[in-house]
């Protein structure tokens, strides 16, 4: 039979070292026939599978579909894989999520368009988190593709790259596998650029491909070896010695951590530089779990008017501020409504820093300038000191009256007590992310993001996905999550993975009767949602397979009652406590923060 490139079949080089002298030094060619082409575990599926447990991926989670099932054979054929299944691609996605932000990375796989589609609002979620999820979809056969022929699953059109053109604005690479010959390369390049980047990568892969054997698969893959990215040395030497000249004249300078020291890596750096410098030290709400709060300097979360007591009001007031990693928006600003002057501030980003108006230095990576500028600053605790003195101990919510209707603050503070180095934090958009915010993170819990949360993209229900993934990447760790109902009803099915995972996670349904958050933006009866029995429903779910213990509570006596069982008896169960409090009981923050909002989205257009 006749072969050449571009064939599936052609022999392959004798002593397989393309590129190599044979082992005898000789420079010809041995005339031996042709050994086979590779072993049957020399596929693209198992390729894919040794990759992502290479990576750090022990579970992908999944939803299966017809064009991606002979994949998913494969992927569970890997010992050092697991497969998830959940109930929908929303939640996939969200698990994956969840998962990378423990692990540095996350997967999950889905079937063409239908699930491509359904999953595209987590992987934004994703990217705008940067957190490195590999997007796996099982597309259609390769025969199919420049046939003018229509598929299932689609939207009745012969061009198969709609699901492609979708994932492009929300991904940082993207791989359309319908061939052998450079599947290996493109899924390499996916994987890595998705490591490098800190961002989702989607990797589609013909259905008829993953179980074909192939010369490029067959050798173990050599480990990746990224290639570190590195600061411009004069152009680092340069940013620091300006910045501490700036700093040093500075009369009270303080710093706050943002959210992208994760996607920097620069946690230490940043308690290095303060450290070295004795400034005060805040943390915005989005960065809240990247920096230890039993630090001596620590001052709370600085969230406009709606912060940590006194936090704002230093900030605000000092005279330098170094903002390491922010993301500035409307809902990080209060409506854009912070007091902070851009001539006052440097700037910190994973690759750029920018001192006041100007300059700006690029090449310069965050790491390497927190570590060089802790070198030159000169140490200044007057914004701390400062602090110290006017600094009252917040007050503990008011005793509550023998069967009391619960309150919000209550439940709160008993959470608060919850928390050790063996708990992890995941609060849902809503009031949760204000009641949430305030609580203290013991050492151990809040380093290197024990609290998690989805700030930017602020999709409801991302939790539910978020706490799967998230617990099953740190099963040692027991997972609290703070849901509102009207989220928890976005996304419910999968409580019932967790208990197929014999996951051990609480879960506090906050119910209040609707969407809190928007009803302090601007209220309206779309906002009252259907009143579902919480705890009936996960009992459904729990079908009496597996471990799951539910409970509603009412008043303070119930909650003591709930907590101390669900860490004492049930503490090997998935604990699901449904609270029932008053529909206006929220904190003081949301309704701060939700007229401020509110003031910026109502903003007339300008003059024409």
């Amino acid at each position: 039979m006749a072969t050449g490139l571009g064939s599936l079949e052609f022999t392959k080089p004798t002593n397989n070292n393309v590129g190599c002298p044979p082992q005898n030094g000789a420079a010809a060619l041995h005339d031996h026939p042709p050994s086979t082409i590779s072993s049957p575990d020399s596929t693209l599926g198992r390729h894919l599978a040794h990759r992502l447990v290479e990576v750090g991926v022990s579970d992908v989670f999944s939803v299966p579909g017809d064009f991606n099932l002979t994949l998913l054979d494969h992927l569970i054929a890997e010992p050092g894989l697991t497969n998830i299944g959940c109930c929908n691609e929303l939640n996939a996605g969200y698990a994956a999520d969840g998962y990378a932000r423990s692990r540095g990375v996350g997967a999950c796989v889905v079937t063409f368009t239908v699930g491509g589609l359904s999953v595209l609002n987590a992987i934004a979620g994703a990217y705008s988190e940067n957190l490195p999820v590999i997007c796996v979809v099982g597309g259609p056969n390769t025969n199919d593709y420049g046939t003018n022929r229509i598929l299932h699953h689609t939207i009745g059109l012969a061009d198969f790259s709609q699901e492609l053109r979708c994932f492009q604005s929300v991904t940082c690479y993207q791989a359309v596998v319908n061939n052998l010959e450079d599947a290996h390369e493109q899924i390499d390049t996916a994987i890595s650029t998705a490591l490098k980047e800190s961002k989702p990568v989607y990797i589609s892969i013909s259905c008829n491909l993953p179980g074909i054997s192939h010369p490029t698969f067959g050798r173990e893959p050599i480990p990746f070896s990224l290639s570190p990215r590195m600061s411009n040395k004069r152009g680092l030497e340069v940013a620091v010695d300006a910045a501490a000249a700036f700093l040093n004249k500075a009369v009270k300078p303080v710093m706050v951590g943002g959210p992208k020291l994760r996607v920097a890596k620069a946690h230490e750096a940043f308690i290095e530089l303060a450290d070295a410098s004795g400034y005060a030290l805040a943390v915005m709400p989005s960065a809240k779990g990247h920096v230890v709060e039993t630090h001596p300097h620590f001052i709370g979360t600085y969230w406009g008017a709606v912060g940590t007591a006194y936090c704002g009001e230093i900030v605000e007031s000092a005279d330098a501020y170094v903002f390491v990693g922010p993301i500035f928006n409307d809902y990080s600003s209060v409506g854009y409504s912070l007091l902070l002057k851009k001539e006052k501030a440097i700037i910190v980003q994973p690759d750029r820093v920018v001192i006041a108006n100007g300059p700006s230095f690029g090449c310069v990576l965050m790491k390497d300038f927190l570590q060089a500028l802790a070198k030159k600053i000169t140490r200044n605790t007057t914004a701390y000191e400062n602090y110290h003195r006017i600094f009252v101990p917040e007050g503990q919510p008011v005793k509550s009256e023998p069967n009391e209707p619960l309150r919000v603050n209550v439940l709160f503070q008993h959470i608060q007590k919850m928390l050790s180095a063996d708990t992890a934090v995941i609060a849902e958009t809503g009031d949760s992310w204000f009641n949430c915010q305030k609580l203290k993170l013991p050492e151990g819990c809040g380093w290197c993001c024990r609290y998690e949360f989805q700030m930017q993209y602020g999709s409801i229900g991302w939790s539910v996905g978020g706490t799967l993934g998230y617990a099953q990447a740190v099963p040692k760790k027991r997972v609290i999550a703070c849901i509102g109902d009207g989220s928890f009803q976005v996304t419910a099915q999968d409580v019932s993975t967790m208990i197929r995972c014999n996951q051990k996670s609480i879960i506090f349904l906050i119910n209040n009767g609707g969407y809190t958050i928007e009803v302090e933006i601007h209220d309206g009866p779309y906002n009252v949602i259907k009143n579902w029995n919480y705890t009936g429903l996960v009992d459904a779910i729990h079908n009496g397979e597996g471990n799951c213990w539910t409970t509603k509570v009412r008043t303070e006596e119930d909650l003591t009652e709930a907590i101390a069982t669900a860490t004492g008896d049930k503490k090997d169960c998935l604990c699901f406590i449904e609270v029932i409090v008053h529909k206006d009981d929220t904190s003081k923050e949301l309704l701060e923060w939700g007229s401020r909002v509110s003031s910026a989205n109502s903003r007339p257009p300008n003059p024409q």
